[in-house]
């Protein structure tokens, strides 16, 4: 999937409150530039729970859920994740990774937002995401039924709108600092090898790790650690 026009994860609340509470939303995305936070937020916002259901865990009985026999009839039970009373938000994570024929079991469920006999209540939401197949990441294709079943946004990695939340969520102050002079380093496109590259969410592990190794961190240390999480070639201290 090519993207023509993107959005920054400050602009996707207001994107998603426009489309996502009338039709289904596919979120594309680079892998840890935060699509699977921005949807629960978003879902917060609006005081729907969150249900997540990873596409690659899943099965077709895993949505169509199993035959029971009423009254000498059959019908299938929807499972219990997805079978409730009140309206929530479903967040179809990682769908394009899901095998063909979950990805077609989901039809019926985003488009006329029902499996079998059970439809979702009134007021939910339906967003599914996942990776590009340019992204090194496990993608697969969508079927055009699927593609023309979704309304599709491409999210990408803003520094300002990172760092503006990294102030108030315990970001370490020196990956504050770093990325305030170098915005350029907070994404880096998924290398073709095994080996680790900038997302928010590496910066953010990396914060963590230099949470936990506390102060004052030696050099050695902070190299060792700045190496193992963002694009090495970028996430030495000088």
């Amino acid at each position: 999937m090519r993207a023509q026009l993107t959005v920054t994860p400050a602009r996707l609340p207001d994107v998603l409150l426009t489309v996502a509470v009338v039709r289904p939303v596919f979120l594309w995305g680079a892998p840890g530039i935060g699509k699977s936070s921005l949807v629960r937020e978003f879902a917060a916002g609006l005081g729907l729970e969150c249900v997540s259901l990873l596409g690659t865990q899943l099965a077709p009985e895993d949505l169509i859920g199993v035959p029971q026999i009423v009254d000498g009839r059959s019908r299938f039970c929807p499972p219990e994740p997805i079978a409730r009373d009140e309206p929530y938000c479903l967040f179809l994570d990682e769908l394009n990774a899901a095998a063909p024929d979950v990805q077609k079991a989901f039809y019926s469920l985003i488009l006329d937002r029902r499996i079998g006999s059970y439809e979702l209540p009134a007021g939910s939401v339906v967003i599914g995401a996942g990776n590009r197949a340019t992204d090194q990441a496990l993608a697969r294709p969508m079927a055009s039924a699927l593609v023309n079943r979704l309304v599709h946004i491409h999210l990408r990695a803003a520094a300002g709108d990172w760092l503006a939340w990294a102030a108030g969520h315990g970001i370490h102050p020196w990956v504050i600092e770093y990325l305030t002079q170098r915005p350029d380093h907070l994404w880096s496109p998924p290398p073709k090898t095994e080996e680790p590259f900038s997302t928010p969410r590496s910066w953010h592990m990396l914060s963590d790790l230099l949470h936990s190794a506390g102060v004052p961190a030696d050099d050695e240390t902070v190299a060792l650690l700045a190496y193992a999480t963002p694009t090495p070639v970028r996430s030495a201290r000088t």
